[in-house]
């Protein structure tokens, strides 16, 4: 960064940002346009993009089915943040703050919208008195939770937006977010070097919260900066994220409201089970001419 920037008194907005996703960015809230949302059949119904926030809840809620939790049947249907999806009315009128992923609950006698992702998993967990772990961890495993909560927009809005979005790269705020993020990496190494889990033996929500972004940076599947911010060194985050990687409900899961990379892992809408082997974007894209 060369150019010296003097804050005006009183900040307006008058051009966009630069960088992907400045199409979309604005500093004022509410619907732009009229879109009533689509609903399925069932108890659950997600709108959702699989970014690590929206795999956090596709994931978790093919954990609960696996569990045995039949209840946990959803409908999930695909938000394009990039054309502005989470500005419809629909939208806005379940999740006020236009993020993804948002959630309706139609399981009891009144519909109870849920939004922001953490809140999302621990509405499930309770609701299905699942993956919260032991009563005598649940204070550590909700500190973890929120943990993510806080830590992740440091490594998705911070580190991710100059390192990999930003319309030029300047080093002060790459090295900026890059220590911190491998701060964190180091609190999590630390962590799982004396636990299986994030908050002890059993898998947990926080394990799902964390592993959604924290994994797949380990993982190298974030901003294709694996190798920049040495991953590999953090030897017991590898060993976590594999094994959770591993896991067949997140396999599912992260294929829910995708739109991006091999066609076979796009499951762009998700009504059923079979949908992952019947319904995937390889299996739906027309036959080429």
């Amino acid at each position: 960064m060369t150019d010296t920037y003097t804050p005006p008194k009183v900040w307006t907005w008058d051009s966009e940002s630069g960088g992907k996703f400045a199409s979309i960015n604005r500093p004022i809230a509410g619907p732009t346009h009229d879109k009533e949302l689509p609903r399925g059949e069932h108890p659950f119904q997600l709108y959702s993009l699989a970014t690590p926030n929206g795999v956090k809840v596709t994931v978790m809620l093919e954990e609960l089915l696996a569990a045995g939790h039949k209840g946990a049947e959803y409908d999930a249907y695909l938000i394009n943040i990039g054309e502005g999806d989470q500005f419809g009315s629909g939208f806005v009128g379940v999740n006020p703050n236009s993020k993804i992923p948002a959630l309706m609950d139609l399981s009891g006698d009144k519909e109870v919208r849920v939004f922001e992702s953490g809140a999302i998993l621990l509405h499930l967990a309770e609701k299905f008195d699942a993956f919260l772990g032991p009563n005598e961890k649940r204070a550590e495993m909700i500190s973890w939770l929120f943990w993510q909560m806080g830590s992740a927009p440091y490594l998705g809005g911070g580190f991710g937006h100059f390192y990999a979005y930003a319309p030029e790269k300047w080093e002060y705020p790459i090295n900026r977010f890059a220590m911190e993020t491998k701060r964190q990496l180091d609190v999590l190494n630390h962590q799982l070097a004396e636990n299986k889990y994030i908050a002890g033996d059993e898998y947990t929500i926080a394990d799902i919260a964390i592993w959604s972004w924290y994994g797949a940076l380990a993982l190298g599947r974030l901003y294709e900066a694996a190798e920049f911010l040495d991953v590999e060194s953090y030897e017991h985050v590898q060993r976590w994220a594999k094994e959770i990687n591993d896991r067949p409900a997140v396999k599912r899961g992260v294929m829910v409201n995708r739109s991006w990379g091999d066609l076979d892992k796009q499951l762009h809408e998700r009504h059923a089970a079979e949908d992952f082997e019947t319904r995937t974007a390889d299996k739906l894209e027309p036959a080429a001419e």
